[in-house]
């Protein structure tokens, strides 16, 4: 998840309604008349049903996924993203998948594009998201085997391309770091839950903000996909691999960004022991590869649980946002489960006491006993 896309829902998680064939026409879509046109002057061996075209699903930022229909038995389906300029850039989608590919990771293959217009047809993955498959799946049969998939592509994609200065992916440095922090005390605290901290509280926040964000810049750098999570990997038939979805906002940032994305997901939460249990497996596996994983567990634990530290204060933020600014209110369901993410790695290190304080003031609880790391 990140600031500019939270929460992005997938072109797959769709309703009926939404499967409809489009109505809209232009004057009242403009850029479905475009999108059409574009379409029919692609190559005609593509078979594409141009009646077939429908809404997949409208993104948390401008852009949208239409899913059109083929008449190729291997390829039944494309998805079309539609990316309006100049709000959009299918620039960086474009070169991360191919940076993705190299590696041999399961991103859609682009079929055709168009830069000026903002279009793209992509290969369609299906309908179930791993978040889908695990919630259909109760008793948990393949929850060990998805979630090892999911730390095996990890490990490739972390080094899939060269540093941020000559791939081009930005850098996720303190300035971004911290705007992202921002988004706590502006959406969550003051608008979400009407706190007013005074000026002392806000310097006190600030300090605890540059105290994480500092220790999480000594972290080493990899490629960030920024939603590796359980809404953005895709369960494909016939294999236990993932398909990879939403890497556009790639960047060279902190090592353990990613996997603290996963294993503790907004949208489902897993107990610590499991967690702990996978954190260990992507260690192994991310030193045997050569990834400059911290050689002592622990060090690399404390950075896991600070970086996510960082990253749901940021959601929360975001959460908020989406809430109260754009009018999505399904998001709040979620903040429970952030919340318990954020305090419960607040009280543990003592370093980050003057935080918590900060965030049992917000929430109107006591302050908790920390533990001594």
């Amino acid at each position: 998840m990140n600031s500019k896309n939270i929460a992005t829902p997938v072109w797959q998680s769709i309703t009926a309604a939404q499967a409809a064939p489009l109505s809209l026409t232009p004057p009242q879509d403009a850029r479905i008349g475009l999108l059409r046109h574009w379409l029919g002057t692609l190559n005609p061996t593509l078979q594409l049903q141009a009646q077939s075209l429908r809404i997949a699903s409208a993104d948390a930022s401008f852009r949208r996924y239409f899913r059109i229909d083929s008449t190729l038995a291997d390829t039944p389906s494309w998805i079309v993203m539609d990316a309006p300029p100049p709000q959009e850039d299918i620039a960086p989608f474009v070169a991360v998948q191919a940076l993705l590919a190299q590696a041999g990771l399961r991103a859609p293959m682009i079929k055709a594009q168009d830069p000026e217009q903002g279009f793209l047809l992509l290969g369609d993955f299906g309908d179930q998201t791993l978040l889908e498959a695990l919630r259909t799946d109760p008793a948990g049969e393949h929850l060990q085997q998805r979630y090892r998939s999911a730390i095996t592509a990890l490990v490739p994609m972390q080094s899939c391309g060269p540093k941020a200065s000559a791939s081009g992916l930005p850098a996720y440095d303190q300035t971004l770091l911290m705007r992202e922090l921002a988004l706590y005390p502006e959406w969550y605290v003051a608008r979400h839950r009407g706190v007013k901290l005074s000026a002392p509280q806000l310097a006190q926040l600030q300090k605890g903000f540059e105290t994480l964000v500092q220790a999480i810049l000594t972290q080493p750098r990899v490629t960030v996909h920024r939603d590796w999570h359980a809404r953005n990997l895709m369960v494909l038939p016939g294999t236990t691999e993932l398909g990879i979805l939403d890497f556009q906002d790639a960047v060279d940032g902190p090592l353990t960004y990613d996997l603290v994305s996963l294993l503790r997901d907004a949208y489902i939460s897993w107990d610590d022991e499991r967690v702990l249990d996978w954190a260990v497996r992507y260690w192994e596996q991310a030193r045997a590869a050569g990834i400059a994983v911290q050689p002592d567990f622990g060090t690399f634990w404390r950075d896991f649980e600070w970086m996510g530290l960082q990253r749901h204060l940021k959601v929360l933020g975001i959460f908020a946002r989406l809430r109260w600014r754009d009018g999505k209110e399904r998001y709040l369901a979620d903040l429970p489960r952030v919340l318990r993410y954020v305090t419960a790695v607040a009280h543990r290190y003592d370093a980050l006491l003057p935080l918590a304080r900060i965030i049992d003031r917000v929430e109107g609880t006591p302050l908790q006993a920390g533990l001594t790391f």
